[in-house]
C-alpha cells in the first residue's frame, strides 16, 4: 500500500470520525443529566476514552498493521476469537456507515425535496469512487471536512464567548449520579479514535506516528466538546438546552436567528459524509488486514494497480452498506456499533497487560505508562471503565450484538472448514 499520510492527515482523520453529527443530539440530553456541569461529563467521558488510546497506542507502536484489531488480538488469542474481533470491527464499521448515510439523506431534505434513502445511496456512490481512487485523494477530502467539521463547532464557541461568565458551570442536577450519566451517554460521542490504527499501512514512520495521532486527535477532540459544551449551556442555560430537540441550533440562533438550523444542517451534512467515508475507510482496510493474514479469503487483499487501494474491501463495504441502506431504518441496528466497540476495547486491554508477561522484551516504540513490575495500570483501569459503561448500553443491543457474535463464530468455522477441505483435496 501508498505510504504518504503524515502525522496531520492521520490526525485529521481521527477528528473527522470522533467529531461526528453525535454532538449536536447527545448535549441536550447530557445537559438534562448533569446540568451546567455538562462540561464536566465530556472531561469524565474523556478521560475513560483515554485509558483505552493508550492501549492502542502501545499495540499501534508495536504491529503497525492495517488489520489492527485483529492483528493486536491474534498474538494473544485463539485464531477464532480474533477473527470475531475483526468481523464484528468491519461488520459493524460497514453498519455505522450505512447508518450515518441515512442521517446525510435526512439533513439533505432540508434543501432538496429527496429520500433520505436515495440521498444516502448517492452519498455512498461518491465516496466508492473517491475511495477507489486511492488514499491520496481521500486524504485531502478528508482533511478538508474535517477542517470544515471543526469550523462548525468553533462558531458555536465563538456564538457563546461573550455569554461565558452568566451560569454557574459547577452547579449540578442530581448529584454525582447524574454527572456519571450524562458522561456515560457522551462517551459515545468519543469513539472512532481507535480506527486511525487501520491507516498504518498507509503511515509515513507508522510506530511513532499512529500511536501520537491517535493520542492527539482524543486530545483535540475533548477540548472542542467541553468548549462547545460551556457556550451552549451559557448561551441558553442547562434547562432549555436539555428540552431543545436541536439544541445547537438553538444557540446559532442566538447569534443568526432563524438560519441557525440551515447553519446546522449544513454543517452535519459534512460531518456525515465525513464519517461515512471514513467509517468505510476502516473497515475497508481492516478486511484488507485479514486477508493478508488468511483470516478473510486472498482475493479480498487485492489492491488497485493504479490507486493502491483495496478494491475488493472497499467494493464489498459499498455493497454491504447500501443494503443496510435499503432497509431503510436503522437506529437499533446501528446501535450493535458500540457493542462491538465495547467488546474490542476489552479485549484490546487484555492483549496488551497479557503482552506485558508473554513478550516483556518486544520493542514497544509507545509504552502505556504507569506499571507495577510487569503489571500496566491503565489497561486494568480501562477494563473498569469499559464494564462501568457497559450498563447503559440498551439492551436490544446486546442482544444484537450477541446474535453478531454468533454469526462471525459461524462464518469463522464454517470458512475454516472448507480450507481444510481444499486442502485435504489438493493433497
Amino acid at each position: 500500500m501508498e505510504r504518504t499520510l503524515g502525522l496531520w492527515k492521520v490526525t485529521a482523520s481521527g477528528v473527522g470520525i470522533i467529531v461526528g453529527a453525535g454532538i449536536y443530539v447527545l448535549i441536550g440530553d447530557a445537559a438534562g443529566l448533569a446540568g451546567p456541569r455538562v462540561w464536566l461529563s465530556f472531561v469524565i467521558a474523556a478521560t475513560l476514552s483515554a485509558l483505552s488510546a493508550l492501549s492502542y497506542a502501545e499495540l499501534a507502536s508495536m504491529y503497525p498493521k492495517a488489520g489492527a484489531e485483529f492483528e493486536y488480538t491474534s498474538h494473544v488469542f485463539p485464531a477464532w476469537l480474533s477473527f470475531l474481533i475483526g468481523w464484528i470491527m468491519f461488520v459493524g464499521l460497514i453498519v455505522a456507515s450505512a447508518a450515518v448515510a441515512l442521517g446525510f439523506g435526512q439533513y439533505l431534505q432540508n434543501f432538496v425535496t429527496l429520500p433520505p434513502t436515495f440521498g444516502a445511496l448517492a452519498l455512498l456512490m461518491l465516496i466508492a469512487a473517491l475511495a477507489l481512487s486511492g488514499i491520496r485523494r481521500s486524504s485531502t477530502v478528508i482533511v478538508a471536512l474535517s477542517l470544515l467539521q471543526v469550523g462548525g463547532l468553533l462558531l458555536v464557541i465563538a456564538v457563546g464567548l461573550p455569554d461565558i461568565g452568566s451560569v454557574n458551570l459547577f452547579a449540578g442536577n442530581h448529584g454525582g449520579g447524574g454527572l456519571v450519566s450524562a458522561a456515560a451517554l457522551v462517551f459515545f460521542a468519543f469513539i472512532g479514535f481507535d480506527e486511525v490504527t487501520t491507516l498504518s499501512e498507509e503511515t509515513k514512520n507508522p510506530t511513532r506516528t499512529i500511536p501520537r495521532a491517535l493520542l492527539l486527535a482524543l486530545a483535540l477532540s475533548t477540548l472542542l466538546y467541553i468548549a462547545v459544551a460551556i457556550s451552549a449551556v451559557s448561551v441558553l442555560g442547562a434547562n432549555a438546552l436539555s428540552t431543545s430537540p436541536h439544541p445547537l441550533a438553538d444557540v446559532l440562533d442566538h447569534k443568526f436567528g432563524s438560519n441557525g438550523g440551515a447553519l446546522v444542517a449544513v454543517i452535519a451534512l459534512v460531518a456525515t459524509a465525513n464519517t461515512t467515508l471514513l467509517c468505510l475507510t476502516a473497515s475497508s482496510r481492516l478486511q484488507y488486514g485479514m486477508a493478508r493474514a488468511g483470516a478473510l479469503p486472498r482475493t479480498w487483499g487485492q489492491l488497485g494497480p493504479a490507486s493502491r487501494a483495496p478494491r475488493v474491501a472497499i467494493g464489498i463495504s459499498v455493497i454491504g452498506a447500501a443494503i443496510f441502506i435499503a432497509i431503510g431504518k436503522l437506529d437499533v441496528v446501528a446501535s450493535v456499533t458500540n457493542v462491538a466497540i465495547y467488546l474490542v476495547f476489552i479485549a484490546v486491554n487484555i492483549a496488551v497487560i497479557i503482552l506485558r508477561f508473554t513478550q516483556p522484551d518486544l520493542d514497544r516504540p509507545f509504552r502505556s505508562p504507569l506499571s507495577i513490575k510487569r503489571v500496566p495500570l491503565m489497561p486494568i483501569l480501562g477494563l473498569l471503565a469499559v464494564f462501568l459503561m457497559f450498563p447503559s448500553l440498551p439492551k436490544s443491543s446486546l442482544v444484537l450484538g450477541a446474535v453478531l457474535c454468533l454469526v462471525g463464530i459461524a462464518v469463522y468455522f464454517v470458512s475454516t472448514g472448507r480450507r481444510s477441505a481444499q486442502r485435504a483435496r489438493s493433497n
